[in-house]
């Protein structure tokens, strides 16, 4: 498998076939990041950052990870189309890959499993209630896999803030479960 940096390096110098590689391999976690955001349009938000990924790919930083990079703009755009939508309904978050691979590598019994998705169902709707900022952080450190580096690269703050940010996403994310709960 080719890495990152050599498909970027390439794409800069016109192979469409790499960036069409480096962008397949990154679809998948830019949906999740993009339905976190911005709900059901965030096939239309990753389609049009990836648009604006080749068109401003010469404003890359060589020796960069692409991944924070083209995160940073799949969140910009599904940010832009939820303030454009003005929709403040709960975003109805999809996760293709998790539910999917659940789904089919289950391992239990059935009340298990609808135990289960039924956890998962609480968990994504209470993330979907957390205000846009929140989302965001947890959408790129744990839907998205980043690391506290690459989400401060990708959210262009420090390292401190995404740990204090998120904490606080964290925080008012169990309070939320937890009120459920005893409701």
């Amino acid at each position: 498998m080719v890495a990152d940096p050599e498909l970027v390096e390439r794409a800069r110098h016109g192979d469409d076939v790499a960036f069409s590689a480096l962008l397949e391999r990154h679809r998948s976690v830019a949906l999740r990041v993009g339905y976190t955001i911005a709900g059901p349009d965030a096939e239309d938000a990753v389609q049009e950052a990836m648009v604006k990924a080749y068109r401003h790919l010469g404003r890359f930083r060589p020796g960069s990870p692409f991944r924070p990079w083209f995160l940073a703009i799949v969140a910009n755009e599904a940010r832009n189309r939820r303030r454009a939508s003005g929709r403040h309904d709960a975003v109805g978050l999809r996760l293709r890959d998790r539910a999917g691979s659940a789904d089919s590598s289950w391992v239990g019994s059935a009340e298990e499993h609808a135990l289960a998705r039924a956890q998962q169902v609480r968990l994504l709707a209470a993330v979907a209630a957390l205000t846009e900022r929140d989302r965001e952080i947890v959408a790129l450190r744990y839907f998205a896999g980043l690391t506290e580096a690459e989400t401060a690269e990708a959210l262009q703050c420090a390292r401190g803030t995404v740990k204090s940010r998120l904490s606080r996403a964290i925080d008012r994310l169990r309070d939320a479960l937890r009120e459920e709960v005893v409701s």
